[in-house]
């Protein structure tokens, strides 16, 4: 097991203290680069179940991503929204989803999140 980079938990309380939304980042976990803008749990959480409260097949869902984050400690997961895995020269999905990972699980990370043009 690794130790989570304090640094990288210090931005993620931040954004959990902030509510901001705006934190952009890119972070490389299990091999795969990840990035988009960082969003407090609570923020994600709700968004989540917004998405799958509209779905016929997944509603039943919803509910799971309505608990109340837990408050006790530092911030143990990123909560990415408008985010994309890269592949190459491409972002999956191109839209961006949302994405959770564990801070313990990224292996190198940067400001900034990195967009794709067709130009």
């Amino acid at each position: 097991m690794s130790k989570p980079d304090a640094l990288l938990v210090d931005v993620a309380a931040l954004v959990e203290s902030g509510h901001s939304n705006q934190m952009s980042l890119t972070v490389v976990a299990g091999g795969a680069v990840i990035t988009g803008r960082l969003a407090p749990e609570a923020v994600w959480r709700q968004r989540v179940s917004e998405v799958l409260a509209d779905s016929d097949r997944l509603s039943e869902f919803a509910a799971a991503f309505t608990a109340a984050p837990r408050e006790d400690g530092p911030p143990t997961h990123l909560h990415f929204h408008v985010a994309r895995i890269l592949q190459g020269s491409v972002g999956i999905p191109e839209t961006g989803g949302m994405y959770r990972v564990a801070v313990e699980d990224v292996s190198a990370w940067t400001m900034g999140d990195f967009s794709y043009s067709d130009h």
